[in-house]
């Protein structure tokens, strides 16, 4: 199986590296191959603009960049930077979006590599979306770690359930793009938690990548 591991923590050594570190081990030694884009170590540009459109705009005095997408898809003009991350997506079989939930959602980086990856014309288009999206038949999974207290994201506390928070990364993005979205795997507060729990979080994670991709 191809594992596209798609990495957004600006810190190497927190636990989320942690965790992506082990799912690299876990799954090369079960015999997988496993491909990292590391975005802070990438210099991954997160911003949409006018750099991403090269030769002659489709109207040249505004930038529409739905049809602009498009227009360098078909005629292959896409950025080195983004093709290189969609032929990574095409060839995966399993993705997995490793970050850290910040206010309720993902690191801009990580939306900026959604937005500039999952390009229309790639990813998607008119009447290729969901059960007709381009990347239908592979699958995704959510590997997140939290820095709030245990009970925040529970459903009666204050803030709402994470299932409701990763619902527009869930529905939204991937279910969007035609993925079969897999229930997540979170980490709550890791650093609160003891090192057993720490150890026992990482162990957790490597039987549900066992389980995922057996």
């Amino acid at each position: 199986m191809n594992v596209l591991i798609v990495f957004a923590h600006p810190e190497l050594c927190s636990f989320n590296g942690a965790l992506k570190v082990r799912a690299v081990e876990v799954l090369k030694r079960a015999g997988h191959e496993v491909v990292v884009s590391d975005l802070y170590r990438l210099g991954w540009k997160a911003t949409v603009d006018a750099d991403d459109f090269p030769g002659v705009w489709t109207d040249p005095d505004f930038l529409d960049v739905a049809v602009e997408q498009e227009r360098v898809s078909a005629a292959r003009e896409t950025p080195p930077d983004i093709l290189a991350e969609q032929e990574k997506v095409a060839r995966c079989d399993l993705l997995i979006l490793h970050f850290p939930l910040w206010w309720s959602g993902m690191p801009a980086i990580l939306k900026g590599w959604i937005d500039r990856t999952m390009a229309r014309g790639f990813a998607y288009g008119e009447g290729r979306a969901y059960d007709t999206g381009p990347l239908k038949g592979r699958r995704a999974l959510v590997c997140t770690t939290t820095g709030t207290p245990t009970g925040l994201y529970d459903p009666h506390s204050t803030d709402d359930d994470l299932d409701r928070v990763l619902w527009p990364i869930h529905h939204g993005i991937l279910r969007c793009l035609g993925f079969d979205v897999l229930p997540p795997f979170v980490a709550r507060a890791p650093g609160e938690a003891s090192a057993k729990q720490r150890e026992e979080y990482l162990t957790e994670y490597a039987e549900r990548l066992l389980a995922v991709t057996r």
